[in-house]
């Protein structure tokens, strides 16, 4: 997990967060995913599954983001210094007991089941309003 701790403006700014961040022009989801992982950690990833997908209506108030979520069972590096945060490897069973968003809390858990997840989450000035699932 990465404490986003460095950035001054960061939408996320003393919140805890997997990975992640925007495509690039042509990439797959899989390519974005595995750049970000790399470029973010050094670690470079052997054996990644797409988990779900969410979508976040207007999260900043200007933009609707669309989240691919992805778990890694085999990587190979060494961690890197973050210029995002602080990086820190967590146990899965801690995870839900950082400072995440609220609605991370809910997801989180459905990381780790055997099902395919679509969601919506509903925030508004950054509050945590509803959410809607499909599983598959």
């Amino acid at each position: 997990m990465l404490h986003r701790n460095k950035k001054e403006n960061d939408y996320h700014r003393g919140k805890w967060n997997g990975l992640g961040g925007k495509a690039e022009a042509g990439e797959s989801p899989e390519e974005c995913a595995m750049r970000e992982l790399y470029e973010e950690s050094g670690l470079k990833a052997e054996k990644m599954q797409m988990k779900g997908f969410i979508t976040f209506p207007m999260f900043d108030g200007i933009n609707d983001w669309h989240v691919f979520l992805f778990t890694v069972s085999e990587f190979e590096g060494e961690l890197i210094e973050c210029n995002e945060g602080h990086l820190e490897w967590v146990p899965d069973d801690k995870l839900t007991e950082l400072n995440l968003w609220e609605g991370d809390k809910i997801f989180i858990p459905w990381l780790f089941e055997d099902r395919f997840f679509s969601a919506k989450f509903i925030y508004e000035n950054k509050q945590y309003i509803s959410h809607t699932v499909n599983f598959y």
